[in-house]
């Protein structure tokens, strides 16, 4: 298998209060891009910082959705500008990989709190769900400023949100299930507002 990462610096240090004395000295064996190795944690995370995505994050968590990880780490590959929570606090984060140390996640411990957040940061809240109403993302014009939201697996989002999202968006399928899983939803809603705000690939 394959050694992670890099040994010990070899030569001679580099300057910069980015470097990370202990990770130059005993090697860097996390699981981050090559341009960071070596880098501190807090550098890493204040350079993302400086070039997040509009775009947030938001999936209610009132059965102990074993999905939120794999949100969070996707939200982190695209760069999202933040993660919310929304029900309960604890939430499984095995399937992060380690990303949640450098994607931010807010709790929100109610709907109606979440909704007066966005409203006050102006965003539109964007829902990701199968409803009568629902239209397809595909052909949808994502705002640039917008909180995707998308509901516990199985039940899908509560009326609350349902309510006070501006849309309701679904995914056109082609088989024979109704819905896919809510991590494969949020990867395809994220990297439609990328495709859109990033590339500039209008619908």
């Amino acid at each position: 298998m394959a050694e992670v990462g890099v040994g010990p610096w070899e030569g001679e240090l580099p300057e910069g209060d980015h470097w990370d004395p202990d990770l130059l000295a005993d090697g860097d064996r996390r699981n981050v891009l090559d341009k960071y190795r070596y880098w501190k944690h807090e550098a890493i995370v204040a350079e993302l910082d400086s070039r997040r995505h509009n775009f947030h994050v938001a999936i209610e968590n009132w059965q102990h959705d074993l999905n939120i990880g794999t949100v969070v780490r996707t939200a982190n590959a695209f760069l999202a500008k933040e993660v919310h929570i929304i029900g309960r606090r604890r939430w499984n984060r095995r399937g992060a990989m380690v990303t949640d140390r450098y994607q931010h996640v807010r709790h929100h411990p109610t709907v109606e709190d979440f909704v007066a957040w966005a409203e006050g940061e102006g965003l539109a809240i964007i829902g990701i769900d199968i409803f009568p109403d629902s239209v397809p993302l595909e052909t949808y014009e994502l705002p640039k400023d917008c909180v995707l939201v998308f509901g516990q697996e199985g039940p899908g989002l509560t009326p609350e949100v349902h309510e006070a999202a501006v849309a309701t968006l679904s995914i056109e399928q082609f088989g024979s299930t109704r819905s896919i899983n809510a991590a494969s939803a949020a990867a395809i809603a994220m990297h439609a507002w990328v495709r859109r705000h990033v590339f500039n690939q209008h619908v």
